[in-house]
């Protein structure tokens, strides 16, 4: 038994006036259906003016011949008797034959859906006649937004970069994605909405016993998904960006939520994107981060702009006074001017606490205007100095 299509990716209202009479019903989706309901029942909509032509059908019975509407982004399941007799999960119409046993299930291409329900199908078809009860449900094959989770005490990570224990409070919300109807309706459908007469199942309920479950295992996996973020090698993840990377995220929390309870493999479902919208940083976490951002501030590039400042307020002290002191000094490398120690009497050498000065060196011979000039314009050309300095320095060398 199973569903033969006949159209592909048509909507209710344009098989109604095309086809018309030639089908006995049409199970449709019923009316005000809540976009994150993922689950909930078809419902027969008749032909010929409302009145219908199967004036005769038994409750609770799929007629042989009927036609079901799969509308885009939707997939449908058969039931029989509680077993699942059917899966359809591409969008069209499809002519109900509960005597084809060789009629296909559909399948979407490609992806962790094809896979996943190829398998599911494989283990849950069933093979018998009609009997006494048959269901057909809407699967929402949607992404589901808006999922929320948040801690109420702080949660803590081994954090590779700040080598050390990290913690903090947070909330976010995460997309939920059906990746295989037949798991997810078996494993975490209630029996009541399964069941004749079952309501919308509506996952973003909260009091929803199905997404308080869910609720829990997210909030449960959270420290292990900012470890999993944080310490990928691969990546050099930092904690600080993980508000800004919803894309990494979600795949750090999708992939510790299937190791911590197997969503995709054993329920059908899957975290999509995720996104922290709020974190709190405990005092020891936040210290350290501050400590990170201050050698942050010393490193690469920015101390790179912090020496040539340096340099250039050398240059022009030098330039002022007419000395080389300044010039000497730069020569030196910033691991000689760290040394340089300011003379004392009881560190230049033949001058003591209570000995007599020693004779004063010789006066050092006039720089040559020449080398001096050079030496700026290499400055120049290395960016250590502007084109004003530069200028600035040539006329007092020259004495203009």
């Amino acid at each position: 038994m199973g569903f033969i299509q006949i159209v592909v990716g048509a909507g209710w209202d344009s098989l109604k006036s095309t086809f018309g009479d030639q089908f006995l019903d049409f199970l449709v989706p019923p009316a005000g259906i809540s976009d994150t309901a993922v689950v909930f029942p078809a419902v027969t909509q008749g032909t010929n003016a409302g009145r219908g032509q199967n004036t005769r059908a038994s409750e609770n019975i799929i007629t042989n011949g009927s036609v079901v509407i799969v509308p885009e982004g939707y997939g449908i399941l058969t039931f029989q008797d509680g077993a699942v007799t059917s899966v359809v999960g591409e969008p069209g119409a499809y002519k109900w034959d509960s005597e084809d046993q060789n009629s296909k299930s559909v399948f979407s291409g490609g992806g962790i859906f094809s896979s996943t329900l190829k398998t599911s199908w494989e283990r849950f078809k069933f093979g018998g006649r009609p009997g006494s009860q048959q269901l057909v449900l809407y699967v929402n094959l949607k992404e589901i937004p808006n999922n929320r989770f948040g801690t109420q005490s702080p949660i803590f990570w081994d954090d590779a970069y700040l080598n050390a224990q990290a913690g903090a409070l947070t909330r976010g919300t995460y997309v939920l994605k059906v990746v295989d109807p037949i798991l997810f309706v078996k494993t975490l459908v209630p029996v009541s909405y399964i069941s004749p007469g079952g309501g919308q199942f509506d996952i973003t309920d909260t009091g929803n016993p199905v997404s308080e479950q869910l609720f829990s295992e997210v909030v449960g996996s959270l420290a292990g998904a900012f470890s999993r973020y944080v310490n990928d090698a691969d990546k050099d993840h930092r904690i600080t960006k993980i508000q800004s990377d919803s894309v990494g995220f979600a795949k750090s929390l999708a992939d510790e939520v299937e190791n911590n309870y197997q969503w995709t493999s054993a329920r059908g479902l899957t975290i999509t994107q995720a996104t922290i919208v709020a974190i709190e940083y405990d005092e020891d976490t936040a210290a350290l981060l501050s400590d990170v951002r201050k050698a942050d501030a010393l490193s690469g590039g920015r101390a790179d702009t912090f020496l040539k400042q340096s340099v250039a307020r050398g240059i022009e002290n030098a330039g002022e006074t007419g000395g080389g002191t300044g010039l000497a000094m730069m020569g030196m490398g910033m691991g000689a001017i760290g040394n340089v120690v300011p003379p004392t009497p009881g560190n230049v050498p033949g001058v003591g606490v209570n000995s007599t000065p020693a004779q004063a060196e010789p006066a050092a011979a006039p720089a040559d205007p020449a080398a001096q000039l050079a030496q700026y314009k290499q400055m120049l050309d290395d960016g250590l100095i502007s084109q004003d300095d530069f200028d600035a320095l040539k006329k007092r060398v020259l004495g203009l």
